[in-house]
């Protein structure tokens, strides 16, 4: 006689083995694997303390740029700049006026002049490409706020897609098991 059937001590320790892998299953939630991702997370920060604070500062800066208030802090304090460069420049042209009308030459006057205006001019431009690089700037940030919003609605919509794969998997998953030990207790039984 040729009997291929487990010996019963060899059931029941597969048996055993099948309800603790179960009940293994059963136990793991996502709570857990969030706890494991903050734990790494928390690992890491530990490990590398100035680079986390570094990323932090530098992602709230370009953060802050992208907004609206940002941008217009930015804005506010390009104008500022160039008014007090404006506000140098008249006063420098009318010191070389004071010092031509104490008994400075003409061509002196002329010259301190014509190098005004021209100072004056290549700020002019200066703060005239300043501007239209402000402007770039305000149209690149709001451009990147639709891409990151679009960017999040897609992260979000993949998140929740593939939530719901992995509770798919987890009840096929625990119907092959199930089934297992059903054919395991029919062929035990039997």
């Amino acid at each position: 006689m040729n009997d291929h059937s487990p010996s019963p001590d060899k059931r029941d320790a597969l048996r055993a083995r099948i309800e603790a892998a179960e009940r293994r299953n059963a136990e793991r939630t996502l709570a857990d694997q969030a706890r494991e991702a903050a734990s790494s997370a928390a690992q890491y920060t530990r490990a590398h303390p100035l680079a986390v604070v570094g990323g932090a500062v530098a992602l709230g800066l370009v953060i802050g740029l992208l907004t609206r208030p940002g941008r217009r802090f930015a804005g506010q304090a390009l104008h500022s700049a160039g008014e007090a460069i404006s506000d140098a420049a008249s006063s420098a042209s009318s010191g070389v006026k004071t010092i031509s009308l104490r008994g400075g030459s003409r061509i002196g006057e002329m010259i301190g002049e014509a190098a005004i205006t021209y100072l004056m001019t290549a700020i002019d431009e200066l703060l005239e490409t300043a501007r239209a690089e402000q402007d770039k700037a305000v149209g690149l940030g709001d451009a990147a706020g639709t891409q990151a919003k679009r960017l999040s609605a897609n992260a979000s919509d993949a998140a929740g897609s593939a939530a719901d794969s992995t509770r798919a998997l987890a009840r096929k998953t625990a119907d092959v098991a199930a089934g297992v030990v059903r054919d395991i207790r029919r062929k035990t039984k039997g």
